[in-house]
């Protein structure tokens, strides 16, 4: 794998240029999208000035950077009727050390942690990359795979009976509903909520999503998880539920209306756009559905999805 974790501000953009140059001539779907929004590789000098992939894509097309086989797809989940996003991996372990790394520079050392999943929508579907982390997160602690769904009591009776540290990664309904009917009184927990909302309960903001869990995990530590199927990173959350990237990767604005306009007043609604250094098998440059506001410092905040965003992107590709 490419060392990503070494990436720092210094040497970022050399390091995207190099990795944009790449997958603009081994991506066959990237480099037919290049070429059809009519952008040249060589009048590239910037890493703010890489096109971005739509992420509708990855639901249409194998997104793949080489030619390599595979036995792990990531699957994003899909409504009735519609289509799933499909990641291809090219090495799985690179994927899970890639999660390991991000997550203790969040909450330090692993093992001192008991982790817990619940994670009913993830845990019903086929190919989750969250799944999928959060498995070898708990095989690597050498410890049973705690996996929930709705068996609340039996969860509450688990986190009791640790020594440890609890480390809770859960569906934000799901959590909801865990808070309602099983309040803990246990200061050291660490709650992972990583979204999922959509379908299941009225949508709500993060921070009222914060005040409920904060009011039945007294004492413990929320913390949001942004990921998806497409991005092989995570960015968590600090305590204001604004999240912070990993070193190799950044978030940058897009007009809401322009798919191939920059939009940088910062504080102010914007589209976002994300590099995920690790994506170097599939792409590393994607244009995603997600509204939000960025900051001068790099945090960002997602407050909201596009309309109609399943049916946005680049129609050139409907092939």
């Amino acid at each position: 794998m490419l060392d990503i974790w070494s990436v720092n501000n210094r040497n970022f953009n050399a390091l995207a240029l190099n990795i944009f140059k790449n997958q603009a001539k081994n991506n066959e779907v990237y480099a037919q999208y290049l070429n059809l929004i009519e952008k040249s590789v060589g009048s590239i000098t910037h890493f703010s000035e890489i096109p971005f992939l739509p992420i509708s894509l990855f639901k249409t097309h194998p997104i793949k950077t080489g030619n390599f086989r595979t036995n792990h797809v990531f699957e994003s989940s899909a409504s009735t009727g519609s289509t799933t996003s499909k990641h291809h991996i090219h090495c799985i372990n690179d994927y899970h050390e890639n999660c390991l790394k991000i997550i203790e520079n969040r909450i330090g050392p692993l093992l001192e942690y008991e982790i817990f999943g619940l994670l009913p929508n993830y845990l019903e579907r086929k190919n989750s990359s969250l799944v999928s982390m959060v498995e070898f997160l708990m095989q690597k602690n050498e410890q049973p795979l705690n996996f929930y769904l709705y068996n609340f009591k039996e969860l509450d009776q688990k986190m009791h009976e640790s020594s440890k540290k609890k480390l809770l990664f859960g569906v934000s309904f799901a959590l909801m509903d865990f808070a309602k009917d099983y309040p803990q009184s246990l200061s050291d927990i660490t709650v992972i909520e990583t979204g999922g909302m959509k379908g299941r309960k009225q949508e709500i903001t993060k921070s009222e999503l914060y005040q409920i869990l904060q009011k039945s995990f007294k004492g413990s530590t929320i913390i949001s998880e942004y990921g998806m199927t497409e991005l092989l990173s995570q960015a968590y959350s600090d305590e204001n539920g604004i999240y912070v990237c990993p070193s190799w990767m950044k978030v940058l604005p897009r007009a809401v209306n322009d798919p191939l306009s920059k939009h940088r007043t910062i504080g102010h609604t914007v589209a976002l756009n994300i590099i995920d250094l690790a994506n170097v098998n599939s792409c590393c440059f994607i244009a995603t559905d997600d509204l939000g506001k960025i900051y001068e410092d790099g945090r960002f905040e997602v407050i909201g999805r596009l309309d109609q965003s399943d049916i946005r992107g680049c129609s050139l590709m409907a092939i």
